[in-house]
């Protein structure tokens, strides 16, 4: 190597021409002091290292929260609601992938959707529960081929709050018109209602009966469902939760489903879309106390482990704005309290 390196001129193209690394080069002009028992990279211990006690109370809370068919989020911010924080919600989830019995884990199927090219855009925003509500109708099938309920759902695009909802066995606008009725004489009127552009969302008598209230309507465009992403999402949800019975034989099964699941739904759903916070708890604004809750577990774990962070964390709250199609700069978050 020295006879190379006189030749070229350059020790790092001496290396180049034999192929050898720098770092391989001085490790063997600079051996290391062999160790008799060396240890892996993956068994070594860093003071970032979450310790084997804290490991084993996380797989706890995931298991027993598998057994509830719930997910990993809604552990995470469960135990962060009671006021423990064990690690961030990153390490949760790469835990819960290391659990051994991955059996117990709740099967959520996936789908896929056809993609069309955009047209205009409707654009809609909220800055606060009761502003803006999107609607639509989804199939709840039966054992009878064709023959699919109508489940009517309506949100609150900003707390994710389903404020109004029916089951019936056919798409009507007058019973559309009903549910709204209802709707607003318990919360109020919204400012705008979004919706797609099926037949009842654009019925002449639904358009009169909410416009009379001072609504104002948005439309998607057809066969595109980011238009209308809050029901969609709402939907998902509901139709992608372990124990969803995916068949109702009778309409009744079906309401008395959505009697159980919408109160679950408002008030014990962690929302990823709202800080893992539940549709009420946006709504009526006690997240806030909930969050100072959060806050304080948050910091007492960084004051205890600094060295898991690269810097003080903060913790998340709703956005500040929210609605469909804004631009980026609309979805801020909320403030540090």
């Amino acid at each position: 190597m020295r006879s190379l390196t006189k030749l070229t001129g350059s020790q790092r193209q001496a290396l180049e021409l034999s192929g050898v690394s720098r770092s391989t080069w001085h490790y063997r002009q600079n051996p290391r002091e062999r160790v008799q028992d060396p240890l892996g990279q993956s068994e070594r211990a860093y003071q970032s290292r979450i310790s084997t006690r804290d490991r084993d109370r996380i797989s706890e809370y995931i298991i027993e929260g598998w057994a509830d068919q719930v997910s990993v989020d809604h552990s995470f911010a469960a135990a962060w609601d009671a006021g423990v924080m064990l690690a961030s919600r990153r390490t949760w989830w790469r835990i819960a992938s290391q659990i051994e019995d991955q059996m117990l884990r709740p099967t959520i199927p996936t789908r896929t959707g056809n993609k069309r090219l955009p047209r205009e855009k409707p654009v809609v925003m909220a800055t606060g529960p009761g502003q803006v509500w999107s609607w639509d109708i989804t199939d709840l099938y039966s054992p009878w081929r064709g023959k699919t309920f109508k489940a009517y759902s309506v949100l609150d695009i900003y707390s994710r709050k389903m404020v109004a909802w029916r089951v019936e066995e056919r798409e009507a606008d007058h019973l559309a018109v009903d549910m709204f009725e209802t709707a607003i004489a318990r919360h109020g009127a919204p400012h705008t209602v979004h919706a797609d552009s099926g037949p009842a969302m654009r019925s002449n008598l639904l358009r009169v009966a909410l416009t009379t209230h001072g609504v104002q309507l948005s439309h998607n465009r057809p066969y595109v469902s980011n238009d209308n992403p809050f029901s969609e999402s709402g939907f998902r949800t509901m139709k992608y939760r372990p124990g969803y019975p995916r068949v109702f034989k009778e309409v009744e099964t079906a309401r008395a489903y959505l009697a159980g699941y919408v109160p679950w739904y408002n008030t014990q759903h962690k929302h990823s879309g709202i800080a893992l916070f539940s549709p009420a708890e946006v709504h009526d604004g006690s997240w806030k106390d909930l969050w100072k809750t959060r806050d304080e577990a948050l910091q007492r774990y960084y004051d205890k482990n600094p060295e898991r962070f690269r810097q003080r964390p903060s913790t998340p709250a709703p956005a500040r704005h929210t609605g469909i199609n804004l631009p980026a700069a609309k979805t801020a978050k909320q403030p540090t309290q």
